[in-house]
């Protein structure tokens, strides 16, 4: 058993094949609410037919969604601020397993936003011909929540599209959404990209001169359809 990705080479002019090895993890969003118990369980799956290796990796994010991010990694969980355990499993083809999730310090004034890596390991590729071993990992996306979560959002008209300023303490998904010229049914109007925005950030989002930009507004559970109107305005 090895917990090291290999790759086998039987002889010149070989192709190599991919074998099979993976997990499916659920969710790969986790949301805890400030007056929740802080924390969750993410399901895996080894989908694969062989056994399968899995190391899990917390880490904080520091200016989430900045040129300036930065992945903080330390053993000590009490140091990053979150648990996850255990941080290494096997799993047989098919079977399903459960990893806790904690939140390690009450909610603050703003969003804390940690990512938990949950990636396989490769063992040994079985068989005549050369083989390589096809991995897919996750990177599992942790909010935890200020006590009260405001998402209020600024916006205005600019040249290149659609400018939206989070002026609130917690993070803001902007949905489904779809920008319709005047006169246009709903039904054919060009889609929009889904955003993510922090606190204190702007997204600049590409819409067409004269076109009405309609979001769907996403904050923890919340959901609220809002057109973004021409002239400034917050919500």
């Amino acid at each position: 058993m090895t917990w090291l990705k290999r790759l086998g080479l039987a002889g010149a002019g070989l192709v190599a094949a991919p074998a099979s090895a993976g997990i499916a993890v659920h969710p790969v969003i986790v949301d805890l609410a400030a007056n929740d118990l802080q924390r969750a369980d993410i399901e895996l799956e080894n989908t694969g037919a062989d056994r399968s290796y899995v190391v899990v990796e917390p880490a904080r994010i520091d200016s989430p969604g900045l040129p300036t991010e930065t992945r903080v990694i330390n053993p000590d969980p009490q140091l990053t601020g979150l648990l996850a355990s255990p941080n290494k499993l096997i799993l047989e083809p098919g079977e399903r397993r459960f990893i806790r999730i904690a939140a390690l310090a009450p909610a603050d004034a703003q969003d804390r936003i940690f990512r938990v890596a949950i990636r396989p390991v490769a063992g040994e590729v079985r068989g005549e011909h050369s083989g390589l071993k096809v991995l897919v990992g996750y990177d599992v996306l942790v909010i935890q929540r200020p006590v009260q979560p405001d998402g209020t959002l600024r916006w205005s008209r600019e040249k290149d599209g659609l400018s939206v300023t989070n002026n609130g303490n917690t993070n803001v998904e902007l949905i489904r959404g779809r920008a319709c010229a005047p006169g246009q049914a709903a039904a054919a109007c060009p889609a929009l990209p889904p955003r993510r925005i922090y606190s204190g950030q702007t997204a600049m989002i590409p819409v067409a001169a004269g076109a009405k930009p309609i979001y769907t507004v996403k904050v923890a559970n919340k959901l609220t359809e809002r057109t973004f109107d021409t002239d400034p305005g917050a919500d």
